[in-house]
């Protein structure tokens, strides 16, 4: 039902921002490219009969083995149809996206966790910096490359009585890895 009515208010004008749509009766998700991401959003948010005029979540997927690397999501509401609509937009991790927080301002903080989580750049916005992670934080923690200890070894010196941040070093001959069952007895 959702889906359909979605599909019956996109006109031809809007076909040429889509690369597909994925739609059952309570999603509707719609496939968008790139460089058509704001006036896509521009047409949900402005078209009457639709009336999306929140946009609730932002969030982020890495396939580091696709063609285009990460797949950024938007979750959009219309509060008086009781609709939601989810547009997917595809890019690689040299690419930008185009930002939304000149049009919607639920996005500046939105697409700040997204740039410091994953990387993703977004051409346009006006103040891309930590948010989640400390200003001096190297790499983006939610990439799949990212070594899960980190790059570096936080520890409280007490002679000093600061915190010392060391680099990590992991020698391959201390990891030991158990691959016996030890629920299985002999």
């Amino acid at each position: 039902m959702l889906g359909l009515k979605v599909l019956s208010t996109i006109n031809k004008l809007t076909l040429k921002y889509l690369i597909g749509i994925v739609y059952g009766q309570s999603k509707c998700i719609l496939l968008v490219k790139k460089n058509y991401l704001l006036p896509m959003v521009m047409f949900l948010f402005r078209f009457s009969s639709l009336r999306f005029d929140m946009l609730v979540d932002m969030f982020a997927a890495d396939y580091p083995n696709n063609k285009y690397r990460f797949v950024v999501f938007y979750n959009l509401l219309s509060v008086t149809n009781n609709m939601r609509v989810i547009i997917k937009i595809f890019t690689t991790d040299l690419a930008s996206v185009p930002t939304l927080s000149n049009f919607v301002s639920s996005a500046n903080w939105l697409e700040r966790e997204i740039w410091d989580m994953y990387g993703i750049c977004f051409d346009g916005h006006t103040d891309l910096r930590r948010i989640l992670t400390d200003y001096g934080f190297l790499g983006f923690p939610l990439r799949k490359d990212f070594p899960v200890s980190g790059f570096f070894e936080l520890r409280y010196d007490d002679t000093e009585k600061v915190v010392v941040a060391e680099p990590l070093e992991l020698a391959q001959e201390m990891r030991v890895f158990y691959f016996v069952n030890p629920w299985i007895q002999s």
